[in-house]
């Protein structure tokens, strides 16, 4: 992103979220009998009505997380369909309304907008920079329950925008300890690390400097921009420099030119991406068999394709549903996030509770929820991830979802003592 591309998007993001602001402001005139009890002896606000609970879903099925956006909205889809055949939540329907934004500042504002008066609450919103600029809003006036499919540190401290999982820069910690216990990087080695200019790369650069000073490693910084493919440049770079590791934090896109280009000039070296930096549709591209043995992927949970009851089950009932298309994690993004929202939900009945601010206050009494993905969430302090936990995965055509689990759910020493955003 050029600095003057940086600056209209800063622009129109500022813009924007004046317009939402003042939007939001002729909406709460709907909300005066927020809090009213109806004839069940349920409190209801916006998006609550005697039969229904409608969210919102603001995805990106044409931008450059097409693919993640699809699995995580049909799996949103699918949970939906399954909660309301067991009855729904408090004898209501739970509905979901879809925006694609294509992962465009302008499309995403604009879909808050829209739909910020008329739901409950967003169990999926696509993009750390659109969450991170409607935070003032979404904490000031709106108040209303926000699960963003991003990881960035930016958006901690809110009691209404959640992170499921690891922030990017704890991730990207327990990658780096990853490449040093079992793939041989070892003090006064150079790490390379190719990432994303903005929040998400940058927010993985913090971590990967934290864990190279706790190690001894040296990081050798390869910034990038979104729209560039080709990482000849950035690997013969690294390939100079001497690095030893690599860590990436962009897009499938990156990760295939990245690993198939280094595996081109005889840079063998391990790589390790973020969650985000990885889809199996890449094993049937040119660079499938060198992602097969010199990749790997850091991610908040066990994947789709894990030997556990309740990916098995997920697995079943999303090929059920959607037998055209590819199991990914994203599918277990989306189904993770939904199941957290639900739960938070039949939390809020049981306390006849169905405002925001009753949904809320719910979800901040999950300390303990475990959703079956190998990992236990905490969601009773908005100053911190639901985990710090990672799962490290190697791409496997032969495996369901297209890989594999190689380290189970855990920690870092270095993770442990890390403060996230710092």
């Amino acid at each position: 992103m050029t600095i003057r591309r940086h600056r209209r998007l800063a622009a129109a993001l500022t813009a924007l979220v004046a317009l939402t602001a003042a939007a939001g402001c002729s909406s709460k005139a709907k909300t005066d009998q927020d809090g009213a009890a109806g004839a069940d002896g349920v409190k209801t606000g916006q998006g609550v009505d005697a039969k229904a609970i409608q969210l919102g879903v603001l995805t990106d099925m044409t931008g450059v997380y097409a693919t993640l956006g699809k699995s995580v909205t049909q799996a949103q889809q699918l949970y939906v369909k399954q909660l309301n055949a067991k009855g729904g939540v408090c004898g209501r329907t739970v509905e979901l309304t879809v925006r694609d934004h294509g992962y465009d500042p302008q499309k995403a504002l604009a879909g808050y907008t829209e739909l910020e008066p008329k739901v409950l609450g967003f169990p999926q919103f696509i993009g750390s920079p659109f969450v991170a600029a409607v935070k003032p809003r979404v904490d000031g006036q709106d108040k209303g329950l926000v699960l963003p499919q991003a990881w960035s540190a930016s958006l901690l401290g809110s009691p209404y925008i959640r992170v499921i999982g690891t922030t990017y820069d704890i991730e990207t910690i327990n990658a780096v300890d990853f490449l040093l216990k079992e793939k041989g990087l070892k003090k006064g080695d150079k790490l390379g690390h190719v990432y994303f200019e903005g929040d998400y790369g940058e927010n993985a650069l913090k971590g990967s400097k934290y864990a190279a000073g706790k190690a001894g490693l040296t990081v050798v910084e390869q910034k990038i921009k979104p729209t560039d493919n080709d990482m000849s440049a950035q690997v013969a770079a690294l390939k100079q420099a001497g690095v030893k590791a690599i860590v990436l934090s962009a897009g499938p896109r990156q990760a295939a030119s990245l690993v198939g280009v280094a595996a081109a000039v005889k840079l063998t070296v391990p790589v390790i991406g973020n969650n985000s930096a990885y889809s199996p549709q890449l094993l049937a591209t040119q660079a499938g068999p060198a992602l097969e043995k010199m990749y790997y992927v850091a991610t908040p949970s066990l994947p789709i394709g894990a030997d556990a009851p309740a990916a098995k089950k997920l697995a079943a009932d999303y090929r059920a549903a959607y037998p055209k298309d590819a199991l990914d994690n994203g599918v277990v993004a989306g189904w993770s996030a939904a199941e957290v929202f639900g739960e938070a939900l039949k939390k809020a009945c049981a306390d006849k509770d169905l405002t925001r601010e009753g949904v809320g206050k719910a979800l901040r009494t999950l300390n303990a929820l475990d959703g079956g993905f190998g990992v236990t969430h905490d969601f009773s302090d908005p100053k911190a991830p639901s985990s710090r936990q990672s799962v490290i995965l190697q791409p496997d055509k032969s495996v369901t979802g297209g890989a594999r689990v190689v380290r189970q759910p855990q920690v870092s020493d270095a993770a442990k003592a890390f403060t996230p955003g710092g």
